[in-house]
């Protein structure tokens, strides 16, 4: 069972999702916030595998509830942030948070279904038409290219192999490599990039030109 906790402001629009959401028999909305420091703090309660994210939120909006959860020790949910707005500054800024995916509020229902069972099983990054205009605007940033620099050979490969959404198996199948030792690259790249997921290590596989929109 997939456990969600829904951060939503508007009460009719947070009951039409919560409805939506538990009547598939693997979803469960465990708390429902109103604001983002209830956001956080149902979070806190509940642990859940997926946080339904607003970015305009009272309080606290969903880009400094992201921010704070990237600051805690503690795994966290992955975060699905789900809006209105389409701005290309703020999907960017969930995105280096630590957000899993970005969906605008009017995609199908089978849309928003679907992304949170990618983000509840890892994969940590969707990609909407919304998610590649916004890559290639921010690609090939300076920011991203000059934190390349400290990474061997490999570790570049492994955050190229990121980018593309590969698993370890898969990143050790495609570069020969034991599991173990695509494992000690992944926590390489985290660390010299200063990355906190691998969320980041696929934005900034974007940034730097190591993968694109339509893969390789």
């Amino acid at each position: 069972m997939i456990e969600i906790v829904l951060a939503e402001d508007h009460a009719l629009v947070r009951e039409g999702l919560r409805t939506m959401l538990e009547l598939e028999s693997d979803l469960t909305v465990v708390s429902e916030a109103s604001t983002g420091t209830e956001a956080l703090a149902a979070v806190a309660r509940h642990s859940p595998d997926v946080l339904v994210l607003d970015i305009q939120m009272p309080e606290l909006d969903g880009l400094e509830v992201l921010e704070r959860l990237s600051r805690t020790a503690a795994p966290g949910p992955a975060v699905l942030v789900l809006t209105t707005f389409e701005e290309d500054e703020y999907v960017f800024r969930a995105l280096r948070a630590g957000a899993a995916g970005f969906l605008l509020k009017d995609v199908p229902r089978e849309q928003l279904l679907h992304a949170v069972r990618v983000v509840a099983k890892g994969a940590e990054l969707l990609s909407p038409t919304i998610t590649r205009r916004l890559v290639e605007r921010f690609m090939r940033t300076p920011e991203g290219v000059n934190a390349l620099q400290n990474l061997t050979e490999r570790e570049v490969d492994t955050l190229r192999l990121m980018g593309r959404g590969l698993s370890n198996s898969e990143i050790a199948a495609e570069l020969m490599l034991g599991e173990a030792t695509v494992k000690t690259h992944v926590g390489n790249v985290f660390a010299k990039c200063g990355l906190c997921d691998r969320s980041q290590a696929v934005v900034l596989a974007y940034e730097t030109g190591l993968a694109h929109p339509r893969g390789g």
